[in-house]
This record gives structure tokens, sequence and C-alpha cells, in this order.
């Protein structure tokens, strides 16, 4: 196993040039001979490949890009997937005619992907679980690639690049596919942890999206530490209830991929998610935020998915309906708060 891993270290493929992207290529850098970045973008791989990496990507001497597929699947066998949810399937499918069962995608990608639907059919019509795939599920559907993982966990981008050190969670059916992405990552500032539990860590991933999307909503009205306490703790209630209709236990959700992650994203200024909860509190439009995002809110998509799950399995989550009916029914902040603190009682902890 040694000697295999050192192999896959020699070049090691990232798809997606985010900042998120660009933040796990740094990292690979640290351990792997050589990291190929894919880009869309052809002015972005010529800057790169001319030495001008811009404000994120921090190994020159190792890091080139390329917007050619066939070029990385034929140099990479181990290659990290961190792509948008809306556009992984596209982009996936650009790689599939190239990849073969050798291939190990380990994708870091937090949010969820509708089989054959546009977003406005995710908001107009029923879905079920079946068409509701994890990043890691479309990957098997949709390619021979057999080996597959997904990297998951308290990883906000803005810190792991500033040299702060964080723990995150690679997931995987396979134990190869784990201590595999472990030693491509593992450095004094990139503790990682291994988990069997694959859906678990996508779903847990995802989901806490959503109720950063609340704490968010809650900073930008100035309430105080109890009630986003509160929020974090009934928010991780119902995204175990989803966990565990969606095939998954509820362990998945009570470690670094589950409040570990939800923590992080439920307090920080450095999460997107809680950035637009925030900002809609104070009086902006999505519209307006989400244009000026230059990075994806997964929060948003994944809040639609969820809504149509909950009525699907009819389970009872009355953070995710307020907060779906405050994002898209135009719902008053402050007067769902008040309907949330006035909802009957439920036992404090009945997941486990």
């Amino acid at each position: 196993m040694k000697e295999e891993v050192n192999g896959l270290l020699n070049c090691v493929g990232v798809i997606g040039a985010g900042v998120f992207g660009s933040t796990i290529a740094n990292l690979l850098a640290k351990n792997a001979d050589s990291v190929l970045l894919y880009s869309r973008r052809q002015s972005f791989v010529d800057r790169v490949n001319s030495g001008d990496v811009g404000p994120y990507l921090k190994h020159p001497e190792k890091i080139t890009a390329t917007t050619d597929p066939t070029e990385m699947a034929r140099k990479c066998t181990l290659i990290f997937p961190v792509l948008p949810s809306a556009n992984f399937g596209e982009v996936l499918r650009s790689f599939t005619p190239h990849l073969k069962p050798a291939h190990i995608l380990i994708h870091g990608t937090k949010g969820l992907d509708v089989k054959n639907s546009t977003e406005s059919e995710i908001l107009n019509t029923k879905i079920t679980r079946k068409q509701v795939r994890t990043m890691s599920e479309l990957i098997c559907e949709e390619s021979n690639v057999i080996r597959v993982g997904c990297l998951s966990g308290p990883n906000l981008a803005k810190e792991i690049l500033d040299g702060q050190p964080t723990a995150t969670v690679i997931a995987s059916d396979y134990e190869e596919v784990v201590e595999i992405g472990q030693r491509a990552l593992s450095s004094d500032q990139f503790f990682v942890f291994g988990s069997k539990d694959l859906v678990g860590a996508e779903l847990a991933g995802a989901l806490k999206n959503i109720i950063a999307l609340g704490a968010g909503l809650l900073d930008g009205l100035e309430y105080g530490k109890n009630m986003q306490a509160m929020l974090i703790t009934r928010g991780l209630r119902e995204v175990i209830y989803f966990g565990k209709a969606m095939g998954s236990s509820s362990h998945a959700f009570l470690g670094t991929a589950g409040i570990g992650d939800l923590i992080a994203t439920c307090t920080s200024d450095k999460s997107r998610n809680f950035q637009v909860g925030k900002r809609l509190a104070r009086g902006e439009t999505l519209e307006d935020i989400l244009e000026d995002m230059q990075e994806v809110a997964e929060g948003i998509r994944t809040l639609k998915i969820a809504r149509q799950l909950s009525k699907h399995y009819n389970i009872h989550v009355p953070i995710t309906k307020m907060l779906y009916d405050v994002v898209f029914e135009g719902y008053n902040i402050r007067r769902a708060i008040h309907f949330l603190m006035r909802y009957p009682f439920a036992p404090d902890v009945d997941f486990l």
C-alpha cells in the first residue's frame, strides 16, 4: 500500500479552481510531487502556467493548470473534484470518457444533485430520494470509477489559506481510499480523520449549510449567543432527521463532519452561507446577494431540495420550513423566529 500511495502522489489532480479547490491544491502540494489543477477558463490556466498564481495558490513550483480532461485523467490517478453541486454533473461528464476503474475520486463538494431537474423544477415539483444524489452517487452512476470518497468537515477555506490548523474527514466505503486521502492531505496544519459512513459525511456537509443560513439571519438581526446555540442544537436535530430518512445513521452527524462543521459554519463570518443569511436579515435581496458573491453558497440550493424531501418523507423540520419561507416566499424574518419560539415543544434529544 505504501508504494501504491507514493505512486499516486506523483501527480494529483484537482477539478475546480475556486477558492476551496485552490486550497486543496495547496494542501496536496505539501505531499505530492506535482498538482494539476483543472479549470475551464483558458485565461486562468495561462496565468497559472506562466507563474502568476494569484492570491490563493501558494506553490507555483508544484502547481500547474489545464483545461484538458484527457490530460488530467492520463497524468493523475488520484483526483479531487471540488465543484459547485449545480455544475458537478456537467463537468464530470466531460471527464467520464477518460476515467477508468483504476482512478480514485475524492470530492469536496458540500451539496446535492437532483437527477434530470432544472433549478426551477426543484422548487416546483415533487422530489423523491431516487432523484436526489450525493456527489459520490453521481460519480458512481455516471462514470466507471469504483473507488470514491468525500472530503467533509469544518473546512473554512480562508482560515486554511491563512495557515490556521484544522481537522477534516475523508469518508469512503473503501478503507484504502481513506488511507490514500489521508496521506495525500495530512500535514501539521491539516489533520485528517477517516470514516466509513460516506453518505452520512456527504449529507452532513450539505445539510449543515441550511442551518448556517439561519445562523446568519440571527446575526444580522443582532440576536445573541443564546439564540445561536438553540439554532445549532435544534438544527442538528433536523439534519439528523434528514440523514436517517436518507439512509445514514445518527452517529455520522455527531463528529467532525457533522457537528464540527455545523459549529464552524454557523459561527463564522468566513462562511458564505452565514454571510447570505446575515445580508438577507439586513434587507438585501437574495438575487443581489448571489450576484455579488464570487463563490457559490450551497445552502440556497440545498434548502430547496431539503424542503421538497421533507414533504416526501413527512418529517418534522420546522427550522428548514421557516428558512424556506423566509428565503423563497418572502416571509417576515422576525415573525418566523417568533413562530419558532412558540412552536409546540418536542423532546430535546430524540435521535439517538
